[in-house]
């Protein structure tokens, strides 16, 4: 990973090889979509005190499928920081007689069993039963049938009723996220899991990709792509993996953003000197200038509920978060903290910004409540990046650099457990969460 250096700004950006530096441009190139091969696993740290001690049992029979449903299950509700994980080895399945209060007694407050078996179609019955050993009550019963290609997702589905049924809000197993991978000098854009297992590339180059962002839809991704050997902004969609251009004007066309109604992207785009906000349909077309400032405008972002336009300005001297009406027009300083502040994540409520900080030279995810100003710092890194709420506002994934390597990290919000995405291979940088769907 390439750190901002000390002399970088918004006006005097570093080049494309180093990935956080502000109004930086990126590169993609043209490639058909390719199958990807599950190349991560999950390590947690930061174990807090208040999980909630849970046991998922494995799956009888689990192994005809090639897939450990139990421990996908287990890897998702440990990484998403409320539960820890109880080991047992005892034979259990959605048909067992269990004692309650014996599994209570044990240390754990919910109990997880359940049986996958393979169908004469070749498609696979998978069947589970959720426990509450602390109200000695049953909870869940399901069964679903899925083809082979689905077993994971099966597995992250079912990770998400567990987790609604025990913490009232909605999981996040099933949703998806992006991030880009640089091997040698190729560079490749994945959809996958929120695990960063399974899923697919949807493009390839020997070039850079950056700033990938989702439609509310989950349908489309943005990105800026150098294949035209200048920063052009690209709308792909992810089912056909049709793509086409959308800003393609005189200097950079960067940091593109959905509207929360999908039919619109916020961009920075340089054709009229420094870099400055505007508007463009999702399909192309003339844009409509946002901001008229003497300063680099840049890294737009919408509010869920399409108030507010959050972006990056050094108006004040130095790279600062500010806000304004989608419509453009006065805007308003959000960071004080700090004298470096970029990359801003809003949480789906809009309660909360997550974004860059620089710190005595180290670049950190820190999180600031709009309401009351409180800042906490997540993360204690040197060289983070791009931080993207989960749609349930519980997690936040994000890029740094870790024993010479880059990595995708996720966090709680009070910062105290991280769950470290490996890749075999590369640097993974770029990440973005996608929405609820899929």
């Amino acid at each position: 990973m390439h750190g901002v250096n000390s002399k970088a700004s918004p006006r005097h950006p570093s080049p494309p090889s180093r990935r956080r530096a502000l109004g930086a441009l990126a590169a993609a190139g043209l490639a058909a979509p390719l199958l990807a091969r599950a190349q991560f696993r999950i390590e947690i740290a930061g174990v807090g005190a208040t999980q909630a001690p849970i046991t998922v049992a494995t799956f009888r029979d689990e192994n005809l499928a090639g897939v450990s449903i139990a421990q996908v299950i287990r890897a998702n509700l440990e990484r998403s920081g409320v539960f820890r994980h109880v080991p047992t080895e005892e034979p259990l399945d959605e048909r067992s007689i269990v004692r309650l209060p014996d599994w209570k007694a044990k240390g754990t407050d919910a109990l997880v069993a359940g049986s996958v078996a393979k169908l004469a179609d070749g498609r696979f019955d998978i069947r589970y039963k959720l426990w509450d050993t602390v109200k000695g009550e049953d909870l869940l019963g399901r069964s679903t049938v899925v083809p082979a290609g689905d077993l994971r997702l099966a597995a992250h589905r079912i990770s998400d009723e567990i987790y609604q049924q025990l913490t009232g809000e909605r999981g996040v197993f099933a949703t998806r996220i992006t991030y880009v991978v640089k091997a040698g000098r190729r560079y490749t854009l994945h959809v996958t899991d929120a695990d960063g297992e399974g899923g697919h590339v949807a493009l390839t180059s020997p070039e850079p990709i950056i700033s990938p962002a989702w439609s509310p839809d989950g349908r489309q991704i943005a990105y800026v792509s150098f294949e035209d050997q200048k920063a052009v902004v690209w709308v792909q969609d992810l089912l056909s993996g049709e793509r086409r251009r959308v800003a393609n004007f005189r200097g950079s066309n960067s940091a593109p953003a959905f509207s929360p109604d999908g039919r619109t992207l916020a961009v920075a785009l340089a054709r009229e000197g420094l870099t400055q906000l505007y508007t463009i349909p999702v399909t192309g077309g003339e844009p409509r200038r946002l901001t008229q400032s003497n300063a680099i405008d840049t890294e737009p972002l919408f509010s869920a509920d399409g108030r507010y336009l959050y972006f990056v300005s050094d108006r004040g001297g130095g790279p600062q978060i500010y806000r304004m009406s989608p419509g453009g027009g006065g805007a308003e300083r959000v960071t004080f903290s700090g004298a470096y502040n970029i990359s801003p994540s809003l949480s789906p409520d809009g309660k909360s910004l997550a974004y860059i900080t620089r710190q005595n030279g180290a670049f950190r995810i820190s999180l600031l409540e709009l309401e009351t100003g409180s800042v906490r710092q997540l993360s204690d890194t040197r060289d983070d990046e791009r931080p993207s709420f989960a749609p349930n506002g519980r997690l936040i994934v994000y890029a740094t650099r870790q024993r010479g390597t880059d990595v995708l990290m996720t966090t709680t919000l009070d910062g105290r457990i991280k769950s470290r995405l490996v890749v075999s291979s590369g640097d993974v940088r770029e990440p973005a969460w996608g929405p609820f769907g899929r």
